[in-house]
């Protein structure tokens, strides 16, 4: 087979979908593990309007925090634990060993820190110079599960 390499400045989900197929299946092959789940956690207005809200992708042992918004007049009010804390149960519910997801030094690092997340990576001057991107995770202990029972 001759193979060659193109750039394409303007790719389609087609291209994306071919060259992730392969991926997922070397994947599968090593880990066992078939694809992901995905999940919402909606805020909703009195008119059902969605208004912000966590939306997650459950891969392997791990929930991914993909967005997490919590409309700003809403802020303060703890709505934002309330869905981390929602998106933990039910990462424990499916047995993942924790949660992770990244900010911006701009959003909300600190929040995620009180509420028990550590840093795992940084990358420095994204996206733009002056703010960084923080890689974090939440691993959830045994003790801490309340669907684990002790012998």
């Amino acid at each position: 087979m001759d193979l060659r390499i193109e750039i394409n400045e303007a790719p389609q989900e087609v291209d994306y979908q071919e060259i992730l197929a392969p991926l997922r299946e070397y994947n599968q092959a090593k880990t066992g593990l078939i694809g992901t789940e995905k999940l919402a956690i909606l805020i909703k207005d009195d008119l059902g309007a969605t208004q912000g809200g966590l939306y997650a992708n459950i891969s392997g042992q791990w929930l991914f925090v993909d967005l997490l918004v919590v409309p700003e007049a809403a802020r303060g009010q703890g709505l934002g634990t309330k869905l981390i804390n929602m998106a933990q149960e039910l990462a424990r519910k499916k047995g993942c060993q924790g949660i992770w997801l990244d900010t911006f030094s701009f959003q909300a690092p600190d929040f995620y820190l009180r509420l028990g997340f550590s840093i795992f990576g940084e990358l420095k001057d994204y996206p733009v110079v002056g703010y960084n991107r923080f890689f974090m995770q939440k691993r959830f202990d045994l003790n801490d599960n309340p669907s684990h029972i002790e012998p």
